[in-house]
């Protein structure tokens, strides 16, 4: 097995309905997940300085670490999610 990051973009005010629709992906997807975080609070540091940067449409709001055999399957999995704007899937190297 592979690990995959899915970095989750986006954010609106979660609803009952969205929370409950991320409860039920995290479920179908527990037995693949290895870890899974929300994230807020951010700063970009660049050669230009430093920003904060707010929640937004195009923030990374989350992260899902997961097993698969490949990036098509990861992709399958990455695709029952509810994402607010869009979910982006990497492969991670080791070592």
């Amino acid at each position: 097995m592979k690990k995959f990051v899915l970095l989750h973009y986006g954010f609106e005010k979660p609803t009952p309905e969205i929370m409950a629709a991320w409860g039920k992906w995290f479920e179908a997807t527990k037995p693949h997940t290895v870890d899974m975080g929300g994230l807020c609070n951010g700063r970009e540091i660049s050669k230009g300085g430093t920003k904060d940067l707010p929640l937004g449409p195009d923030s990374i709001t989350g992260f899902t670490i997961i097993n698969a055999a490949s990036l098509d399957d990861a992709e399958k999995m990455a695709q029952g999610n509810p994402f607010i704007s869009s979910i982006r899937v990497y492969e991670v190297r080791s070592g």
